[in-house]
C-alpha cells in the first residue's frame, strides 16, 4: 500500500516534507503534485524506479525522462546550455515547460536517449514541488502520470493513492493540479522546436 501525505498547498509542513524526502532517498516511487499535473517521481539514480515508471506508463527506451530541478544552478549541472537557449529558457522559467537539451555526464546513461544522448529538464513553478526539492537537494527523476490509453492525467491524490495503490510508495496530495501535461521544447539542435504544446505558452518558442 501506498503511503498518503495530505500536504498544505500554501505552507507545507516541514516534517512530513522531509519524511517524504527519505522515502524518495530510500527509492520509494512516488505521485506528486506540479503546476501542470501530477507526475511520477523517484530518486535520480533509481533503476528501479525508473522501470517501474516505464511499467506503469508502457513506456520504451526512447522516452525522454525529465529531471525536475529546483532553480537553473541544478539545471546547468545536469545540460549544455548556451547563451541563447539560457536566455531562452531562463524567461521561462520557472514555469510548465520541459526542456529537452544534451545531457552532461552528471546525468546517468538510463535516463538519456538512447542516441541523441538529452534529457528532459524543468523548474517547476508549485510551492510544494519546491520544497520537496529543496529537501531533497537533488532533482526527481520525473514522468508526467499519465496512464496507458488515457486522454488526461489523473487530478486528485485520493484518485491516484486508490488506482495506483499496488505500484507506488507514496502519494503526495496538495489538492487539486491541473490537467495539462508542460509544454515541450526541444533544444537539441540548437533550434527551438516545439513538441508538445501543453500548460505553458508557445508564442515565445514560435
Amino acid at each position: 500500500m501506498a503511503k498518503y501525505f495530505d500536504v498544505h498547498p500554501d505552507n507545507p509542513q516541514p516534517r512530513t516534507i522531509a519524511q517524504v524526502a527519505d522515502s524518495i532517498r530510500a527509492d520509494a516511487l512516488i505521485a506528486y503534485p506540479t503546476d501542470s499535473c501530477y507526475a511520477l517521481g523517484c530518486r535520480l539514480g533509481s533503476r528501479d524506479g525508473i522501470e517501474r515508471i516505464r511499467t506503469i506508463r508502457h513506456l520504451d527506451d526512447r522516452h525522454h525522462f525529465t529531471l525536475v530541478c529546483q532553480d537553473f544552478a541544478q539545471l546547468g549541472q545536469f545540460v549544455r546550455v548556451d547563451n541563447d537557449v539560457f536566455r531562452a529558457i531562463k524567461a521561462s522559467t520557472p514555469g510548465s515547460y520541459t526542456f529537452i537539451l544534451p545531457a552532461t555526464k552528471e546525468v546517468p546513461r538510463m535516463l538519456q536517449h538512447p542516441k541523441k544522448k538529452t534529457v528532459g529538464v524543468r523548474i517547476p513553478d508549485h510551492v510544494v514541488t519546491q520544497a520537496l526539492l529543496s529537501e531533497l537537494g537533488e532533482p526527481l527523476l520525473s514522468s508526467t502520470l499519465l496512464l496507458p490509453d488515457e486522454d488526461e492525467p489523473m487530478t486528485q491524490g485520493w484518485e491516484i493513492k486508490d488506482r495506483l495503490d499496488h505500484v507506488l510508495d507514496a502519494v503526495v496530495d496538495s489538492g487539486d493540479c491541473g490537467t495539462e501535461p508542460t509544454t515541450v521544447i526541444n533544444f537539441w539542435e540548437g533550434e527551438a522546436e516545439i513538441v508538445r504544446r501543453g500548460a505553458g505558452d508557445v508564442s515565445r518558442f514560435e
